[in-house]
């Protein structure tokens, strides 16, 4: 049954997590995306939990196809000797590939790149939206899903906005094949730790390039939390033509200066395991860590959805489960209610879930934030960083954590 159309601004993964569910329910879908080209060979490694597993299933697609398996966890010291192991079943995947299924999953013809939204207008009969190509479209119900810089959220609530947290997230994806053997055979198969003294390397196995699964053609994917105030953030985000890229540098021109530097960082302070895995990977890129809370998520016959919404720190790895949940509770309330109950249920529903998300990400986060405080409240969140804790909580939904 043919229950109207929706609009989805961002065609990354929580838009295409909306569009698959709400067009399974019913729903005439359109995705718009800035970018003019696919986004296949964005992003880096994901994190999967039960949750995800449960949309995937409702989409059809078999989770045996998502990634890498690992049992378990271990932290290594920084001569790159076992301190801490901990038994973890886990699947990790990467960007691509999620994007890759869901992309795949969506019906031909609904998915529109080069959409840069200017403006829109909503009254009680829909939403019209208009595009920087002088383009329109009209909608019943206009789905958010533009990431945290929103344009639609920009739009609705200016006053909602990120809040940096004070440090670095440095990503990267080396291919398996380029690691040592003596590397690889520490850390491939599991989910890895490091600590050096304020600041903390993670890192696991994805799927390589080309989505490949096979062993030999898979990835690993690393993070590594570093402490930088604002300025020091203005220098990490300054090319090499001395341009600043306030609202993020792409990882092409990040300064040469600046991958030299944290490349001999990493052979000063990391396991030797870990500082190979920044040595061979071609293109290191930084993320900014932020916070964002939106107070409420729908604004008439428009939602925010996944990190239009809230953005959680990646230490409790939620991000795309969060965005799938989002979906998942967003398609169900347009199934269940009238159209204007649908979206408060939403709203109330996944507020409170954003909420305890972001809450349960700072917690992880709050070591990386105290290395920018004084010497006691650094002294003291060192206390709360054992490997243990550090392996037991990671990367887990707050109920299990």
């Amino acid at each position: 049954m043919n229950q109207g159309r929706v609009a989805i601004i961002g065609g990354s993964l929580g838009g295409l997590f909306a569009a698959n569910l709400l067009q399974r329910a019913g729903w005439r879908v359109d995705v718009y995306e800035r970018v003019s080209e696919e986004l296949a060979e964005r992003g880096a490694g994901v994190v999967t939990h039960p949750e995800l597993f449960a949309v995937l299933a409702r989409l059809g697609i078999d989770d045996a196809r998502i990634g890498v398996e690992v049992a378990s966890r271990l932290t290594l010291s920084r001569t790159g000797e076992v301190v801490g192991e901990h038994p973890h079943r886990q699947v990790l995947t990467a960007w691509g590939r999620l994007y890759a299924l869901l992309r795949a999953a969506l019906p031909a013809g609904c998915y529109h790149t080069g959409k840069h939204l200017l403006g829109l207008a909503q009254d009680d009969a829909g939403v019209a939206i208009r595009f920087a190509d002088g383009s329109g479209a009209e909608a019943d119900v206009l789905v958010a899903a533009d990431g945290i810089r929103s344009t639609v959220r920009a739009l609705l609530a200016p006053e909602v906005a990120p809040c940096y947290a004070g440090y670095v997230a440095w990503r990267g994806l080396v291919d398996e094949s380029a690691l040592g053997a003596a590397t690889h055979a520490r850390l491939f198969n599991h989910f890895g730790f490091c600590l050096p003294p304020r600041e903390q390397m993670l890192g696991y196995p994805v799927a390589g390039a080309g989505n490949a699964m096979e062993p030999g053609s898979r990835r690993y994917n690393f993070v590594w939390y570093r402490p930088a105030d604002a300025a020091e953030l203005r220098r990490l985000s300054t090319d090499n033509a001395g341009r600043v890229h306030e609202k993020g540098i792409p990882p092409p021109l990040i300064a040469d200066a600046v991958l030299a530097e944290i490349r001999a960082v990493a052979a000063q302070s990391l396991a030797p395991q870990f500082a190979e895995v920044v040595a061979r990977t071609a293109q290191p890129f930084f993320q900014p860590i932020y916070d964002l809370e939106s107070p409420r998520l729908a604004f008439g016959r428009v939602v925010l959805l996944g990190d239009a919404a809230f953005v959680a720190r990646p230490h409790c790895g939620m991000g795309v489960t969060k965005a799938a949940g989002d979906a998942l509770a967003l398609a169900e309330a347009l199934t269940c209610l009238p159209l204007a109950e649908a979206l408060a249920a939403y709203s109330a529903q996944r507020v409170d879930y954003g909420r305890r998300i972001v809450a349960h990400a700072r917690h992880l986060g709050a070591y990386m934030q105290a290395q920018l405080a004084n010497e006691h409240e650094v002294r003291m969140a060192e206390r709360y960083r054992s490997p243990a804790a550090v392996m037991r909580e990671t990367a887990v939904p707050p109920a299990l954590a």
